[in-house]
C-alpha cells in the first residue's frame, strides 16, 4: 500500500507541472488512432498555410513551418482544450511584417525576437493573473480590428496574386497605391492560378453542405461517400497546393520560361537549436550594412512588444472558451500559449497563438487529447526533412489565395445590423478601430477603439442616468424620489446627481427628498464627501435628504466620510413620522430651492435632454 502511494505521490507532483500528463491516464489505442488521423488532417492544413503566413511576415518559407511545430508538443504538455493548435496565424503574421522589412538578416532576427518577448509578456501576465485585461477589448472593438486585419491581409496577397514583384506590406494605403500604380506589369499566368485557386477554394469549403451522399441507398457506400467529401473539403489547402505545384513543376522547366512566381528554394531540414539575436545588421539607405543593438532592436518593436501578445491571449482564450467551454482556466491557457512562444524563439519561431480555422479542423477531425498536436509536429518536422526541395515550386499566387479565402470570412458583416437596431453608441468604437487601422496601423487602430469605449464608460459613471418622480405616501405627503440607475456613484458623477436634484426641486416644488440606494453599493471618498456638502446645503433650505434601502456598508462609508448620520428609511411610508421631527420644514411649501445659479440650471437641462437623446438612442 505504501509503495503504491509513493509511485502516485512523484506522478501528482509532476502533474501540477506538466498537467498534459492527465490526458496519459488512460490513454488507449483508439485515443491514440483518433488523435493520429485528427494530427495528419490538421497537419496537412498546416503547411501550406505556414508557408504563406511566412511569407505574410516577410520571412522567408520555413519560418512558418518553424512556427509549427513547437506550440503543439508545448500545449500538449501543459494546455488545458483538447482542440486548440498553436502555430502561427494570419493576424500575428501581418503584426510581425511591420518589423522584417529592413533586409540583410534582421527579418528573421526581429520576427524571433518579438516571440521572446512576446512569450515573456504573456508568462508575466500570466503570473500577475492579467488574463482578465482581454476584456476591456469590446466585441464592436474585436470586430472592427479583425474586419481592419482581414482587409489588411488580404490587399497584402494582391501583389502574390497578381504576378506583382516587391514585398507585401502590411500598410493597407501603400499597398493599394503600389498594387494600382503597377497594374500594367500583372501577369496574365500567376492572375489566371489565383483566381482559379481562390475559386476552387471557396467551392471546396461549400462542399461540406451539399448533401450528396444522402442520395446513395447502401449505407456503406454513403459513409465512404460523405467520409471522402469530408477529406477533400478539409484539405482543401494542401491539395490546391498540391495540385498547383505539380502543374508549375510541368511548365517552369526553365525559370525564364515560367509563368508563374515562385516560392523559391526552402531551406531544408531542423531549426538549430539556438538563443535568438540581441542585435543584428540592417541595410542602410546607401547599401551599407548599419549595425543594431539589443536597445535599438526594442526601440524598433516598440508597442507590438505589448499589443502583439494582447492579441495572440486574446485570440487563445476566445478559442479555448468556444471549444473547451468557460470551465477553462485562463491563467493556465496563458502559461502554456507564454512557454510555446519562449520555446519556438529557441527554434526560430516567429510569434504564434491559437487558430480558430485549424482548432476547427482538430474539433471536426474527432480529436481527443492535445497529443493530436504532437502528431501534428511530427508531420511538420518530416516535411521540413522530406519535402521541403519540392515546396520551391509552389506557385505565390496559391499561397496568396490561401491566405485571401481564409481572411474573407474574418470580415464580420453580420455584426452590424443587430448593433445598429440595439446600440447604436457601440458602433463607433468598433468603426473608429476599423478605420484607423487601416489609416494608421492595426497597433493605433486597437488602442483608439479601446479608448473609445473607455470614454464611453467614463462618460456613463460621469454622468448615471436619474429617474425623478415627485410621489406621495398613503397619508398624502409630497416626497421627490430620486433613483440612480447604476450601481456606483463615484467622484465625477456627484455633481451630477446634486444638478439633478437642484432641478427637481426648483420643477417640483420644495418637498423631501429620497435617494433611492436599492441598487447602489458603492460610494467612493469624494463622492460621499459630496453627499455631505449637499445634505447641508439642502438643510440649509429646509429642505430634509432620506437615504432609502441603503445597504449598511454605504452607511458607514457616508459616516466615515462626512460625520453626518443621514437618515435612512425602509420606505416612503417612513417618511411621516421622520419629517414631523423636524420643525423646521414647513410641510406645504411650495418655494423653489435656490441651490444653483440660473445658468447652472440651463446647462443642467440641456445636459439632461442631451443624456435622454443618447438613451433614447441607445435603448
Amino acid at each position: 500500500m505504501s509503495q503504491r502511494r509513493a509511485r502516485t505521490m512523484p506522478l501528482k507532483s509532476l502533474s501540477v507541472l506538466l498537467p498534459g500528463i492527465k490526458w496519459l491516464h488512460g490513454y488507449t489505442a483508439q485515443d491514440a488512432v483518433a488523435d493520429l488521423i485528427a494530427g495528419i488532417t490538421v497537419g496537412l492544413t498546416v503547411l501550406p498555410q505556414g508557408l504563406a503566413y511566412a511569407t505574410l511576415a516577410g520571412l522567408e518559407p520555413q519560418y512558418g513551418l518553424y512556427s509549427s511545430f513547437v506550440g503543439g508538443i508545448v500545449y500538449a504538455m501543459l494546455g488545458s482544450c483538447r482542440q486548440v493548435t498553436i502555430g502561427p496565424t494570419a493576424l500575428l503574421a501581418l503584426m510581425t511584417s511591420r518589423h522584417t522589412g529592413f533586409g540583410l538578416d534582421s527579418g528573421p532576427a526581429y520576427g524571433i525576437l518579438l516571440c521572446l518577448i512576446s512569450g515573456v509578456v504573456e508568462l508575466g501576465m500570466a503570473v500577475l493573473k492579467l488574463g482578465a485585461l482581454v476584456d476591456l477589448i469590446s466585441l464592436p472593438v474585436t470586430v472592427g480590428f479583425t474586419s481592419a486585419t482581414a482587409v489588411i491581409i488580404g490587399t497584402s496577397q494582391l501583389k502574390g496574386l497578381l504576378g506583382l514583384r516587391g514585398g507585401s506590406g502590411s500598410d493597407f494605403i501603400n499597398t493599394m497605391r503600389s498594387v494600382f500604380g503597377n497594374l500594367s506589369q500583372v501577369r496574365r499566368g500567376d492572375l489566371t492560378l489565383g483566381l482559379v485557386s481562390i475559386s476552387v477554394l471557396l467551392l471546396l469549403r461549400r462542399l461540406k453542405t451539399v448533401k450528396v451522399a444522402q442520395r446513395v441507398r447502401n449505407l456503406r457506400a454513403q459513409q465512404l461517400l460523405s467520409g471522402s467529401i469530408w477529406v477533400v473539403s478539409t484539405g482543401r489547402n494542401a491539395l490546391v497546393v498540391l495540385v498547383s505545384s505539380v502543374l508549375a513543376y510541368s511548365q517552369c522547366k526553365s525559370q525564364d520560361s515560367c509563368p508563374f512566381i515562385l516560392t523559391g528554394k526552402v531551406k531544408s531540414g531542423l531549426p538549430s537549436l539556438a538563443l535568438p539575436k540581441f542585435e543584428t545588421t540592417i541595410m542602410g539607405k546607401n547599401g551599407t550594412e548599419v549595425p543594431q543593438t539589443f536597445e535599438q532592436m526594442l526601440s524598433e518593436l516598440g508597442p507590438s512588444m505589448l499589443i502583439l501578445p494582447i492579441i495572440a491571449v486574446l485570440g487563445n482564450v476566445a478559442i479555448s472558451k468556444a471549444f473547451g467551454g468557460a470551465g477553462l482556466s485562463p491563467t493556465r491557457e496563458l502559461v502554456a500559449l507564454s512557454l510555446s512562444n519562449i520555446c519556438g524563439a529557441f527554434c526560430s519561431s516567429m510569434p504564434v497563438t491559437g487558430s480558430f480555422s485549424r482548432s476547427a479542423v482538430n474539433h471536426a477531425s474527432g480529436v481527443r487529447t492535445p497529443i493530436g498536436g504532437c502528431y501534428t509536429s511530427v508531420l511538420v518536422l518530416l516535411a521540413l526533412s522530406l519535402l521541403a526541395p519540392y515546396f520551391q515550386y509552389i506557385p505565390k499566387a496559391a499561397l496568396s489565395a490561401v491566405i485571401i479565402s481564409a481572411v474573407i470570412f474574418m470580415i464580420e458583416f453580420e455584426v452590424i445590423r443587430p448593433l445598429w437596431r440595439c446600440s447604436r453608441r457601440e458602433l463607433l468604437p468598433g468603426a473608429i478601430t476599423f478605420v484607423m487601422s487601416l489609416a494608421i496601423g492595426v497597433e493605433i487602430g486597437l488602442l483608439l477603439g479601446v479608448g473609445a469605449d473607455v470614454a464611453f464608460l467614463v462618460y456613463r459613471a460621469a454622468r448615471p442616468v436619474l429617474s425623478v418622480s415627485k410621489l406621495q405616501t398613503i397619508n398624502g405627503m409630497s416626497y421627490i424620489l430620486i433613483r440612480p440607475k447604476h450601481s456606483s456613484l463615484y467622484f465625477p458623477a456627484i455633481e451630477w446627481v446634486r444638478s439633478g436634484i437642484s432641478k427637481a426641486l426648483s420643477t417640483h416644488g420644495t418637498a423631501p427628498v429620497v435617494l433611492d440606494c436599492a441598487h447602489v453599493h458603492d460610494f467612493d471618498f469624494t463622492a460621499a464627501r459630496g453627499m455631505g456638502s449637499l445634505y447641508k446645503e439642502l438643510a440649509k433650505a429646509n429642505v430634509p435628504l432620506f437615504l432609502m434601502s441603503a445597504h449598511k456598508d454605504i452607511s458607514v462609508i457616508l459616516k466615515e466620510s462626512t460625520n453626518i448620520d443621514f437618515p435612512t428609511i425602509d420606505c416612503p411610508n417612513d417618511l411621516e413620522s421622520l419629517v414631523e421631527q423636524m420643525p423646521d420644514f414647513e410641510l406645504h411649501l411650495q418655494v423653489t430651492a435656490p441651490l444653483v445659479e440660473s445658468k447652472m440650471l440651463q446647462t443642467v437641462e440641456a445636459n439632461a435632454t442631451e443624456l435622454s437623446k443618447l438613451t433614447t438612442s441607445s435603448a
